[in-house]
């Protein structure tokens, strides 16, 4: 009897990560399966960004650690950002204490907060406080520390010793990427730290991620897939990731269009 997908995966990230590179033919071969249903089994996991599909076989996925400036990445999938922020918003309940982690995806999240009630807004973006500033009545706590200028986030001790004194209801976090093998990451080093810190002090971590970061790996681990209590992401995020998340009994929220 032959091996499931499931079965033959590891197998297959097993030579890859000895090898660096698979070939369709050895696969089959190894696995007593046929061309056909590697191919299928390669495209499957191109899909979960555990690797890439090249001619003949498939070679490890290179992460990316290069990020653009944070002026850059505003302007990109702005529908589906705003969409992701309004639903995120949706979930915060009257009295609660939310952090709101950096980047371009939460930036509008707390535009979306009018008519909730005593809410807590913390955070250590900017962006986030400046918009935050304009356009939500609540009570807001921006958390100081060294300032890095093309993110425009505070991080390190300072940043971390003031978030070790507060506690939250919901974290919202920004992924760079989404992985099966390396599971949410981020460009940056000290805003991937500040994103775990922000985790372990909340009682939910809401993961925002628009459809381009599924299949991807970024430079800093953040958390595991199942560390997330929720991914919130545009309707069009990838079927394979769906049943990946489903398969990980990891809650997807598929938000609207605004």
């Amino acid at each position: 009897m032959s091996l499931s997908f499931e079965e033959r995966k590891p197998v297959i990230v097993k030579f890859l990560d000895r090898e660096g590179k698979v070939h369709v033919s050895s696969l089959a071969e190894k696995l007593e399966v046929s061309g056909e249903t590697i191919r299928r089994d390669l495209e499957r996991l191109e899909k979960e960004g555990v690797l890439k599909k090249v001619y003949g076989g498939a070679v490890k996925t290179k992460f990316n650690s290069r990020e653009l400036p944070f002026d850059q990445k505003a302007s990109l999938n702005e529908k589906e950002k705003r969409a992701i922020c309004k639903a995120a918003a949706a979930l915060v309940e009257d009295g609660e204490s939310i952090m709101v982690g950096h980047g371009t995806t939460p930036l509008e999240i707390a535009r979306f907060l009018k008519g909730k009630n005593n809410i807590t807004l913390i955070t250590h973006s900017a962006p986030v406080f400046l918009m935050a500033k304009e356009v939500f009545d609540g009570r807001i706590i921006f958390i100081g520390g060294e300032y890095e200028r093309s993110q425009k986030l505070t991080s390190g001790p300072l940043t971390e010793r003031t978030l070790e004194q507060l506690k939250a209801n919901k974290a919202f976090i920004a992924a760079g990427g989404l992985s099966t093998i390396d599971g949410i990451t981020d460009y940056d080093l000290h805003g991937a730290s500040i994103s775990r810190k922000m985790i372990e002090r909340a009682d939910e971590a809401i993961i925002l991620a628009d459809h381009t970061k599924f299949g991807k790996t970024t430079f800093a681990h953040v958390c595991s897939l199942t560390e997330a209590s929720m991914i919130i992401t545009d309707k069009n995020c990838p079927t394979e990731w769906r049943n990946i998340l489903a398969e990980r009994e990891v809650e997807l929220f598929i938000a609207d269009d605004v």
